[in-house]
C-alpha cells in the first residue's frame, strides 16, 4: 500500500505530510493529542502511554478515537522514549489499542513497526475533529506582592508575559527527540510537569536537567498522583516525583505536595512551612 508512516515529536507539531498517513507521534495518548492528530490529518495514530497514569490519562484518546472509527494505539513508555516518534517506531512495543485498531489486526506487546504497517490499511478519516475540553490556561493565583501560579494544560501555552512566574503544567517533561529545545520559552521562577512514568532511560524527566543549565526551579509529579494533560489536577493533587538541582537547593524534594510547593515558592502567607 502506498501509505506513508511518518513520526513526530509531537503531534501538534506533525509535518504536512501526515495527512492521510499513520501517525507516529512521541506525544501522551490523552485526547488533546488525539485531537490533534486528527487535525494534522491522520488516518491513524501511535501515541505514547506515558505511564497510563491516573484515570487512565495516558490512553484516553484511544477510546476518544474510537467513537469517530479511528484506529489508535500506545506505545508502552518502557519500551521507548516519549517525545520522539522516531525512537518509538524504531523501538517501542504496544500497551494498548481501540476497537478500531484491533480491528486491523494490532494487538499488545507487538513491535510499534508491525502495528503501523498494520494501519496502514486503515481509511483516510474525512470528518471534522470535535472540540475538546483540553488544552487550556488558567490563572492559579495572582495576588500582590506573590509570584503568579499559572496551570497550562500545555506547556507552549507560555507566553512572553509569564516570564518569571511559577507554571504548573500538564506536559510531560521529555526533551523533543532528546535535544534542547524551545518548548519553555520564557524565563520562569519555577516549572513543573508531570513524568509520564518516567520511562526508558528516563526520558519522560530528561527536560529537568535542561533548565539547570537555565538556572530554573523544575520538577515533576508522578503520573500516578496526577492525570496527565490537567494542570489544575497536577496543582490538586500532584505529588512530587523528581526534581532538578536547582529545585532541589530550593528545598524541594519528591514526595511533597506540589500545591504547598507552589504557594511556598509564590510567597504566600498561606502555604504551609
Amino acid at each position: 500500500m502506498n501509505v506513508a508512516i511518518v513520526t513526530a515529536s509531537s503531534s501538534a507539531t506533525a509535518p504536512a505530510e501526515a495527512r492521510d498517513a499513520v501517525l507516529v507521534s512521541g506525544s501522551y495518548g490523552g485526547t488533546y493529542n488525539a485531537w490533534h492528530a486528527l487535525r494534522k490529518g491522520a488516518r491513524a495514530v501511535i501515541l505514547n502511554d506515558a505511564g497510563i497514569g491516573k484515570n487512565g490519562a495516558g490512553i484516553a484518546g484511544l477510546a476518544w478515537l474510537d467513537v469517530l472509527g479511528v484506529p489508535g494505539a500506545t506505545a508502552d513508555c518502557m519500551s521507548c522514549h516519549i517525545g520522539d516518534g522516531d525512537h518509538m517506531l524504531a523501538h517501542g512495543r504496544i500497551s494498548r489499542v481501540n476497537a478500531a485498531a484491533a480491528a486491523l489486526g494490532c494487538v499488545a506487546g507487538e513491535p510499534v513497526t508491525d502495528c503501523a504497517a498494520k494501519l496502514r490499511r486503515a481509511a483516510p478519516y474525512r470528518g471534522v475533529p470535535p472540540e475538546i475540553a483540553g488544552g487550556k490556561r488558567h490563572v492559579i493565583r495572582d495576588n500582590a506582592g506573590e509570584r503568579r501560579i499559572l496551570a497550562l494544560d500545555a506547556a507552549p501555552l507560555l507566553t512572553a508575559d509569564d516570564a518569571g512566574a511559577i507554571a504548573i503544567t500538564g506536559s510531560h517533561a521529555a526533551l523533543f527527540r532528546g535535544q534542547p529545545d524551545g518548548v519553555i520559552s520564557v524565563d520562569l521562577y519555577a516549572a513543573f510537569f508531570n513524568d509520564a512514568g518516567i520511562g526508558l532511560d528516563r526520558a519522560g524527566v530528561s527536560r529537568l536537567a535542561d533548565l539547570d543549565r537555565r538556572g530554573m526551579i523544575a520538577a515533576t509529579v508522578s503520573a500516578a498522583s496526577a492525570e496527565i494533560g490537567n494542570a489544575r489536577d497536577a496543582y490538586a493533587t500532584g505529588i512530587i516525583s523528581v526534581v532538578n538541582e536547582t529545585a532541589a537547593r530550593a528545598g524541594i524534594a519528591p514526595g511533597r505536595r506540589l500545591e504547598e510547593v507552589a504557594l511556598r515558592l509564590a510567597g504566600s502567607s498561606t502555604a504551609r512551612r
